[in-house]
């Protein structure tokens, strides 16, 4: 009797845990970017000094979509419309200190990117409207600084946009933006 009643609760508990439906994996998945870029692996260091310069200061969260052959700038991402910088959510970029973008001095906290390209160039407009999705919620009147920056033309097609951060010159961050052939970088100063 004890075995049948555990192999009830047993296959009860199964049919509970499989009822649960996961969402599909999403076509274009989910990223992040740090500066420094060893911030999520600074537990590992042992060194104290180093672990402290692991510190993550800026993070972008950004989804990741593909060109698939596409057009992308000029078609897919329209010129001189505002974009989200990828797919799903808003791009959110954290400072995690005190920054200059685009000549505007910005608190640390969550804001959202959002670009305006060209053939030549993008402006990049800092928002404080975050948790958007796709440009639904971006709202001018939010925008907190701005910056135009040229593009370059990538030797290599980018299949998927990618995000990374670098220190181009001492306290200089760039957020490299590449998707296709095209490639567009944000200075952001940090305080």
């Amino acid at each position: 009797m004890k075995k049948i009643v555990l192999t009830l609760l047993l296959g009860a508990s199964t049919l509970l845990t499989n009822a649960q439906e996961f969402p599909k994996m999403d076509k274009s998945v989910m990223d992040a970017s740090y500066f420094p870029d060893n911030a999520t692996k600074r537990a590992f260091i042992k060194d104290k000094e180093k672990q402290l310069e692991a510190e993550p200061k800026i993070r972008v969260l950004y989804s990741r979509p593909l060109k698939k052959g596409r057009t992308i700038f000029g078609d897919v991402v329209k010129f001189g419309e505002a974009w989200r910088i990828g797919a799903n959510e808003s791009t959110e970029v954290l400072f995690l200190t005190d920054a200059v973008f685009g000549g505007t001095n910005v608190k640390a906290g969550r804001y959202t990117l959002i670009a305006i390209p060209t053939e030549k160039e993008w402006t990049i407009k800092l928002n404080t409207v975050n948790d958007g999705w796709g440009n639904y919620s971006y709202d001018p009147a939010f925008d907190i600084a701005s910056v135009t920056v040229p593009t370059s033309t990538s030797d290599a097609e980018i299949e998927a946009l990618s995000i990374v951060l670098y220190e181009k010159s001492k306290n200089v961050v760039h957020i490299k933006i590449g998707w296709d052939k095209t490639v567009a970088e944000i200075p952001v100063t940090l305080k």
